[in-house]
């Protein structure tokens, strides 16, 4: 009876190997623009994963915002079935990624769960920033890579150009690339029959104790936490007791599925395998993504390596612009967590704005996304403050803490150091505009590490303060080079250096929403654009309104609004000159009170253009 049961055991395990033989899981990774989800849309629909009817254009890409703008910022999964040249049926589990640097983590976390990637090269424009940056994070995670020469149906393509430059930038052969067009679906095939023939099926044995990682969690209004798991061991079926092994928390599996694209049931997932979960998780904290998932009565032996938490780097606080919104932007911005966990958000008051929330997001692009979503799904008036980094100060005591908020700097006595953080960023730009970049990365206080040559364009690398880049670095870039430069960044270090708080004062009333920190040279510089924007913006009231920028108890900047003036002496016709002078004095009297008591408002619009200071 046991030797049948151990026959049985291995003949499950066999043929659990075959059907892995039969499973590919790959990424497709781009820069912005180079045709990811289109080419994601061609493979569905010669795989017959939608029909002609259901297709449209960006399929993978849910939230109107996505559609709207062009660009992916979640990452999504699909499900394919194709029948190759061979005779054999294969499973594709593809992974449509976004492109823009502020969403490197999406891409991380979705390489993690495949074995290779399609690297899509625009065919007129090349290599870009963001394709090294994601080809180098598909070669770390030992990815098999086949490239892929898109938009081969432009006149401006040059395959044989793009071709040496992705052999002499990136390194990589490309000899065998696939040519193909995804917006007329020339080359799709090949694509497919390379996929099958080049990248390794994955490994796995469904006989060992279960062993699923967490790839991504998101609410679901219907079907609450949905949780995404590539499974590298055993089998995970409905009913089946699981425990996340961060948390420790136990849970019943209520539905297994896939999505192909639409979400649709299956029995189980084996090795190998990617599809969703629903476990009745009620938050989707307690779905932590990077977790291992095993069962709970066989536990695997060790965890796997997950992900790094997401770090926001750039911070913003969020206030309405009516006060009685304060509730209903609590709600949105917890709704909104839900489906993106990678930013923060805490309670905060301001003096001049109110009460409001301090926002943390992974990058520019992905504040203005949340701020845009917030506007249009939920319907909300909102003031940003000018976004701002984490600084690190070391105290006169020894401590270190960290200062989100300008507003929250101590007294400069308590303070031993301030330390800001700093970029390495990978700058792909036509010579001609070469001079213009170097400029404005000197400008900024830039250090410069490479300058490399492909063809006719220069790949310069620089270290950058983050605080420099921030507010319009990337506008000022793409204005100096026409539109032709990419730009690549991620964190490098912390380093110490000359920042003090520039706090802007009207009527000697300091304002905490236009304080700032800025390096030591260029304080004198911000402090005179703020103060001439504001005085342009802040109406005239009946008295003076002096406008300062100051570090600690230095003025360092002012502009004064001349007060209007009332016409007292109107009433005098002729009589002597006394009866006039008395009059002119009385007002004199009356403004020196006003100025001494009253309060200036400033109108919402003023704070919105006085932190544009990028356009100065």
């Amino acid at each position: 009876m046991i030797e049948v049961l151990e026959t049985h055991c291995k003949l499950v395990y066999l043929k659990a190997m075959t059907d892995l033989d039969k499973i590919r899981n790959f990424s497709i990774v781009a820069h912005i623009d180079h045709g990811k989800s289109t080419l994601a849309d061609r493979l569905i629909q010669d795989c017959g994963g939608l029909s002609a009817r259901e297709m449209s254009e960006q399929v993978l890409d849910n939230m109107d915002i996505e559609r709207e703008r062009g660009i992916t910022i979640k990452a999504q999964t699909v499900r394919l079935t194709y029948k190759a040249k061979n005779g054999e049926t294969y499973v594709l589990n593809l992974m449509d990624t976004p492109g823009h640097v502020d969403f490197g983590y999406e891409v991380s976390r979705s390489l993690s769960a495949c074995e290779g990637s399609l690297l899509v090269v625009d065919a007129s424009q090349g290599v870009e920033a963001q394709t090294l940056a994601n080809v180098y994070q598909a070669l770390d995670a030992d990815h098999e890579i086949i490239t892929v020469l898109n938009k081969m149906d432009l006149p401006a393509a040059e395959p044989d150009r793009v071709k040496s430059q992705i052999e002499d930038v990136i390194g990589l052969p490309a000899d065998e690339a696939v040519a193909v067009s995804a917006k007329t679906g020339m080359g799709i095939e090949n694509v497919l029959e390379k996929i099958v023939t080049t990248l390794p099926a994955p490994q796995g044995d469904a006989t060992a104790p279960l062993k699923a990682l967490l790839v991504d969690s998101w609410y679901d209004a219907y079907l609450g936490v949905m949780t995404l798991v590539r499974v590298r061991d055993g089998v995970l079926k409905k009913g089946m007791k699981v425990r996340m092994m961060a948390t420790g928390a136990v849970h019943t599996i209520e539905r297994v599925g896939v999505f192909g694209p639409k979400p649709t049931a299956v029995d189980q997932l084996g090795p190998g395998e990617i599809g969703f979960i629903n476990a009745a998780v009620k938050t989707v904290s307690d779905a932590k993504v990077g977790d291992t998932i095993t069962e709970d009565r066989r536990v695997c032996d060790d965890v796997l390596p997950g992900f790094k938490p997401s770090v926001p780097v750039v911070f913003c606080g969020l206030f309405p612009i009516d006060t009685a919104d304060f509730p209903a932007l609590r709600e949105a911005l917890e709704k909104l967590s839900l489906n993106d966990s990678s930013f923060s958000f805490e309670a905060e008051t301001s003096a001049a704005l109110g009460f409001g929330f301090r926002c943390g997001f992974l990058g520019l692009l992905h504040m203005e996304v949340i701020r845009e979503r917030l506007s249009r799904e939920f319907d909300l008036d909102l003031i940003s403050t000018a976004p701002s980094v984490v600084y690190q100060l070391t105290m006169t005591d020894g401590s270190k803490r960290n200062m989100h908020n300008p507003a929250d700097m101590p007294e400069v006595t308590r303070i031993r150091s301030i330390e800001e953080p700093w970029i390495k960023a990978t700058i792909l730009t036509p010579d001609e505009f070469l001079g213009q970049v170097l400029t404005l990365c000197v400008e900024r206080r830039g250090e410069q590490i490479d300058l490399t040559y492909a063809g006719s364009r220069a790949m310069v690398v620089y270290r950058l303060p983050l605080n420099e880049v921030v507010f319009d670095f990337y506008d000022r870039l793409k204005s100096a080079t026409k539109g032709y430069a990419s730009f690549d960044y991620q964190i490098d270090d912390y380093v110490e250096g000359e920042l003090v708080k520039v706090s802007i004062l009207v009527n000697s009333d300091p304002v905490d929403a236009l304080s700032m920190i800025v390096h030591k040279e260029q304080s004198e510089y911000r402090g005179r654009a703020i103060c001439a924007r504001l005085k342009d913006l802040i109406p005239r009231q009946m008295f003076k309104i002096a406008l300062q920028a100051a570090i600690g108890g230095k003025v360092i900047a002012r502009e004064t609004i001349s007060a209007l003036r009332k016409d007292v002496t109107a009433k005098c016709y002729g009589g002597d000159v006394s009866r006039k002078r008395k009059l002119l004095d009385k007002q004199k009297e009356g403004k020196k009170r006003m100025r001494q008591f009253g309060k200036v408002d400033i109108p919402q619009n003023a704070f919105l253009e006085a932190l544009k200071m990028g356009d100065n």
